[in-house]
């Protein structure tokens, strides 16, 4: 049997996290099609909290990685030209439904999300800043499900324009390339400690996104499907 790749390694030892986060009732729902209005607007209400968050994280991570290193600066590179941008996307996805985009950019994130961007500042400033990766990869997982598996249910759902999808349409038609792009890349990674950093990181920012995502409002569904069974 071939060794397993640290691609495949992450991907095996972060798998029972990253179902505890799909089965959140925000994402179960969406995946089933059961998608409520306010659900979508608070999801992207803490995806622009985030969003606004990565490039400036990405470039604090590469400003302290080593020099043995500096290929992997370069592609950082790559992931913050990808970044910049995307927190405008979110603004205006928000203004199409009706949101006033300036108190979005006034306002504050969720206590979930504010906790999950001070452990990426913590990482990419104070530990080993290769951790940051992690947090990549599990974002771009989770992205994965949301934007490829329930966008068009999201879309059908809330009966929404593309104009207050453009950030999630975006997440899907990049999600192939940029997975593609990531696991070549961290396959490259042979230091034993770098290694560990971004398995461990990747499973607390599964768990992070999870208590982001609980704390996202949903329906009833789940209980009113309960009462009528009984």
């Amino acid at each position: 049997m071939l060794a397993k790749t640290f691609f495949e390694q992450i991907e095996t030892e972060t798998s029972a996290a990253r179902h505890r986060l799909e089965r959140t009732p925000a994402i179960a729902h969406c995946l089933v099609g059961e998608v409520e209005r306010e659900t979508y607007q608070a999801f992207l209400i803490e995806a622009y909290h985030q969003a606004r968050h990565f490039a400036p994280l990405l470039m604090a991570c590469g400003s302290r990685l080593p020099e043995r290193l500096e290929w992997l600066r370069t592609a950082i590179v790559h992931y913050i030209v990808e970044e910049i941008g995307q927190q405008s996307w979110i603004l205006d996805d928000l203004q199409n439904l009706g949101i006033d985009k300036h108190a979005v950019r006034r306002g504050k994130p969720t206590q979930a999300t504010e906790v999950m961007l001070a452990y990426a500042w913590d990482t990419a400033t104070r530990g080993n800043p290769v951790g940051l990766f992690g947090m990549i990869y599990a974002l771009e997982k989770t992205g994965a499900t949301i934007a490829t598996c329930a966008a068009g249910r999201i879309r059908r759902a809330l009966d929404l324009p593309p104009e207050a999808m453009t950030f999630m349409d975006a997440y899907g038609r990049l999600d192939f390339e940029h997975s593609q792009y990531f696991e070549k890349l961290i396959n490259q990674l042979a230091d034993a400690s770098d290694r560990a950093a971004v398995l461990h990181a990747a499973g607390v920012f599964y768990d992070l996104f999870r208590d982001i995502f609980e704390e996202l409002p949903v329906g009833d569904h789940s209980r009113e499907g309960h009462s009528h069974a009984a």
